[in-house]
């Protein structure tokens, strides 16, 4: 965020919020721009596509956001929700570029 957003608790008003919430969703698309350069990275660097998939690492991460989300607070099931949609996202991506790596 730049200076002129006001942190949460600073808005009075709901052009404050929505300012806000505009910075923090471009911060949020900058953190999974790098979030899918990793899938790309994964990509590069597994030889077998058939790894691209994993169950018990997708279900670590996402009790992972589960966990943290709990810890602040946050609606947790719904998180956790998001994170199902996000690594399935992540998974589709990975395959993509594995695929396109290899042609």
């Amino acid at each position: 965020m730049d200076d002129t957003t006001p942190l949460p608790e600073d808005c009075n008003s709901m052009a404050e919020v929505r300012r806000g919430v505009d910075a923090t969703d471009r911060e949020l698309m900058a953190l999974l721009d790098r979030r899918f350069a990793y899938m790309r990275a994964a990509a590069r660097i597994k030889t077998d596509r058939n790894v691209v998939r994993d169950e018990a690492r997708k279900a670590e991460v996402i009790d992972n956001a589960r966990a943290d989300a709990e810890t602040r607070n946050l609606p947790a099931k719904e998180i956790a929700e998001l994170w199902e949609h996000l690594v399935e996202a992540s998974i589709a991506y990975e395959l993509i570029e594995w695929d396109r790596i290899r042609d």
